[in-house]
């Protein structure tokens, strides 16, 4: 299986909701700052690019909050054209965000400004760009929003975000929806409890960098997934309930991190593999064999970001057939290490 080399262009599983990149934009002078506004339920990295005559610079990450907006670039905007990358954190998984721009510029990992962003040098990789034109905002600067296709609020984004976290975190807040009610304030008061945070905590600024912190550190509920080699992770994860088993990744778990995927409800099983991607996605091999962890169980998974719930013939349908292993949960949680070799 090679089973994660289009998993930039892959959508979120988590939600039966499809986001999609929607900047709201128009065409006004450009005078002032640039602003980037985040109205998803998801916290995101942005990277923007310059286009000004003969020279195309980008510079990036720039975190972004739901319903929190962050100055891009500061002074007067005389470049031809802005253009604009955007991605989910990885305790996402699959980034929500299509990845189809028309402009293909580099970009590096971590933090970086990269002068002549159209030939990429060692360390940095290609990135598809989309064109954006900001509006001028009532404070005077420029400002593009990002959003979802469910065309969230300002408030209605943040509570979805918050919910979105929680399931990820193990604790049942869906349908994530933006709508508050007694089953979201009873899972972000169990989180609080769990972390020993009080209720005011909710509206500090550092809230979400809390709950993603919460969520990438192992559990003593349900299914932690955590990174112990120097690669690239995609996981999938099986779920049983008697009747039907549903399969469903690919969840990207960077080096030293650990993941919780989400699994609502209370299945009889729990099935899981991964494997090891370099920076193309293509499998990593050690030794002469692929670098994963699975098991005996063959299920349905395919490359691009799937959630299959008929098992079996999956050639047949255009799919992998991919072993993944039973999770042992009898003890209320299970984290699984994956080291190398």
């Amino acid at each position: 299986m090679t089973g994660a080399r289009a998993l930039t262009q892959l959508r979120p599983i988590i939600s039966g909701l499809v986001p999609a990149l929607t900047l709201l934009a128009g065409i006004a002078p450009a005078r002032a700052d640039l602003k980037l506004c985040n109205r998803m339920s998801y916290v995101i990295e942005a990277a923007i690019g310059i286009d000004d005559k003969s020279t195309t610079a980008t510079r990036g990450w720039f975190r972004i909050d739901p319903a929190a907006c962050r100055v891009v670039l500061q002074g007067a905007l005389t470049a031809d054209r802005i253009l604009l990358n955007a991605r989910a954190l990885a305790v996402y998984g699959a980034s929500p965000l299509p990845q189809n721009g028309s402009d293909s510029l580099c970009v590096a990992r971590d933090n970086f400004v990269i002068a002549a962003a159209r030939q990429c040098r060692p360390g940095q990789t290609p990135a598809p760009f989309t064109q954006i034109n900001p509006t001028k905002a009532d404070d005077g600067n420029m400002v593009a929003y990002l959003a979802e296709d469910s065309e969230y609020d300002d408030d209605q984004a943040r509570l979805a975000a918050i919910q979105r976290l929680l399931v990820i975190g193990g604790f049942d807040a869906a349908p994530i929806d933006g709508v508050d009610g007694p089953k979201t304030q009873g899972a972000l008061a169990a989180f609080l409890k769990n972390r020993g945070l009080s209720s005011d905590f909710v509206q500090s600024p550092n809230f979400f960098t809390t709950m993603v912190e919460a969520v990438q550190s192992p559990s003593s509920t349900g299914l932690t997934w955590c990174n112990d080699t120097p690669h690239k992770v995609m996981a999938a994860v099986a779920t049983d309930d008697g009747k039907t088993v549903t399969s469903r990744g690919w969840y990207r778990i960077e080096p030293g991190k650990c993941l919780h995927p989400d699994v609502t409800g209370q299945p009889r099983r729990i099935l899981s593999f991964a494997e090891a991607v370099d920076a193309d996605n293509r499998t990593v091999v050690f030794k002469n064999k692929p670098l994963n962890w699975g098991g005996e169980t063959p299920l349905c998974t395919r490359e691009s970001k799937f959630e299959v719930s008929e098992q079996g013939e999956c050639g047949t349908r255009g799919l992998s057939t991919t072993g993944f292993a039973v999770v042992d949960l009898s003890n209320g949680g299970k984290t699984l290490r994956f080291a190398m070799p």
